[in-house]
């Protein structure tokens, strides 16, 4: 006969442990799990380039930055659509006329639980960190949050392979 009482006892401090460790992950700073190679573009470039940037390398929005590396918006696969279904000289506009400007954004000390707050609350899927100057510093990507909190979570590797369909 099995004793549920132990088996209870087992299950609630595995979930106690998981509970402690979810909490240490959400305090670690955004430093440590964002991207620091960005691509980005500049306000005077032509839409033109962000299309071409965005199917070459598969991104759905890019930081805008100024000659100084300092932020100023980020255009998005959203504010091209919106810009650009009725316009067909769209690909000859300036980033900067077509950048959403006011943006939420990350300094590298706040924490990954402050990012995965705005990914869940606000459905973004990017948030740039800059530094204190507003210098582009790298970005965090809700992809970035799940990847770190899976690998504290099970630091040996999973062995999946017999879950591929053939």
């Amino acid at each position: 006969m099995i004793c549920f009482t132990r088996l209870n006892s087992v299950y609630y401090s595995h979930i106690v442990i998981r509970i402690q460790n979810i909490e240490l992950m959400m305090n670690e700073e955004v430093r440590t799990i964002m991207s620091t190679r960005v691509t980005t573009v500049t306000p005077g470039q032509h839409v033109a380039d962000v299309l071409e940037l965005m199917e070459q390398k598969r991104l759905q929005q890019l930081p805008v930055v100024d000659k100084y590396g300092k932020l100023v918006g980020l255009i998005t696969s959203y504010d091209l659509w919106q810009n650009c279904r009725n316009n067909p000289n769209c690909a000859e506009e300036l980033v900067g006329t077509v950048m959403t400007r006011s943006i939420v954004k990350l300094a590298p000390k706040d924490k990954v639980g402050t990012a995965a707050e705005l990914f869940m609350d606000r459905r973004f899927k990017t948030l740039p960190v800059v530094n204190l100057d507003g210098k582009l510093k790298g970005v965090v990507t809700a992809f970035d949050v799940i990847r770190y909190s899976f690998k504290k979570a099970y630091p040996e590797p999973i062995l999946y392979a017999d879950r591929i369909m053939a």
